[in-house]
């Protein structure tokens, strides 16, 4: 069982940045794939970016390249997505998730947080 609470969201001009962190517990943490997954009003949640357990792979959207990273800190039970020059159409609330195995797809994904909310104004 893995809980996760995300944290870091906020408003944010266009060309900002943002660090969102979500803390984990639970036992089975650092053996978790670990994804980012965002969701903006009338949207499918769509996969923003990834990295394995060790933290040693990385993967993300097109939209992310370039822009987030994604990081995770064992030690501290906690994963990060830094987002760099935000533009509006990364307005949405952000989530992340825990897998047994990383994957693109939200399915894979077996424990969710609740969200923190990201707007960037133009």
């Amino acid at each position: 069982q893995v809980q996760l609470v995300e944290s870091g969201g906020g408003l944010v001009q266009a060309g900002g940045s943002l660090r969102l962190s979500c803390a984990a517990s639970g036992r089975t943490f650092t053996r978790s794939g670990m994804g980012w997954f965002r969701q903006a009003p009338g949207t499918e949640r769509e996969f923003v970016a990834a990295i394995n357990w060790i933290g040693g792979s990385t993967y993300y959207a097109d939209s992310a390249k370039g822009r987030f990273t994604i990081s995770r800190d064992n030690a501290k039970n906690t994963v990060y997505l830094q987002m760099n020059n935000l533009k509006f159409e990364d307005t949405a609330v952000y989530y992340c998730a825990a897998a047994r195995r990383t994957s693109r797809a939200p399915e894979a994904y077996d424990y969710w947080g609740q969200g923190t909310q990201v707007t960037v104004s133009s």
